[in-house]
């Protein structure tokens, strides 16, 4: 079932942020933009890849007024561990949410049962607490920092112009779309 569309689920929960442990709730993600970027587990293979990706856009992110929280089932404990022993999670400024009770995948639907480990999920969330993006890829498949934000400046846009739409390859300085019959079957 998809989650679009839906409200943000209360949570609670513990982060690894920039050299502290601190708490982060639902609401701490309400009135700003926010991206929840779920992976299976640190200390493996391509998690790395993908966080060290994040953390080199990160300014990009946070330019758009959009704060990042990586999230996996493992404790705030490890992502402080991982955060010192990693060469690509050093760079890591956003926030590391801890998940040992598996209420943010189960909230996310990203849980893989029986395993204990999410799956590789990516939320965006607007101010309002409303699921505005989700993807789900296989394990063995990293995303990419740069096609996240084209998504996040998409849907900020539509926020700003909700008679518009974006077309596929669309980026700040393309056209839109003004939904109408007079587009129908001319496209």
């Amino acid at each position: 079932m998809s989650l679009v569309g839906t409200q943000l689920l209360p949570f609670k929960t513990t982060a690894f942020h920039q050299g502290d442990f601190v708490e982060v709730t639902d609401e701490t993600l309400r009135g700003k933009w926010a991206v929840v970027f779920f992976y299976p587990a640190d200390f493996s293979f391509v998690c790395p890849t993908e966080l060290g990706d994040l953390a080199d856009h990160y300014d990009e992110f946070t330019a758009l007024g959009v704060e990042i929280y990586s999230a996996s089932t493992d404790t705030h404990f490890v992502h402080a561990a991982w955060h010192t022993d990693s060469d690509q999670v050093q760079k890591v400024q956003y926030y590391m949410l801890g998940d040992p009770s598996a209420q943010l995948a189960t909230n996310f639907q990203v849980l893989r049962e029986g395993e204990g480990l999410a799956d590789r999920g990516t939320f965006l969330i607007d101010p309002d607490g409303v699921i505005q993006l989700m993807e789900v890829s296989a394990d063995g498949i990293a995303r990419d920092a740069t096609e996240l934000l084209r998504k996040v400046r998409a849907a900020q846009y539509i926020r700003q112009h909700p008679d518009q739409v974006c077309p596929a390859h669309w980026d700040e300085t393309g056209d839109t779309l003004t939904p109408g019959l007079d587009l129908v079957g001319k496209i």
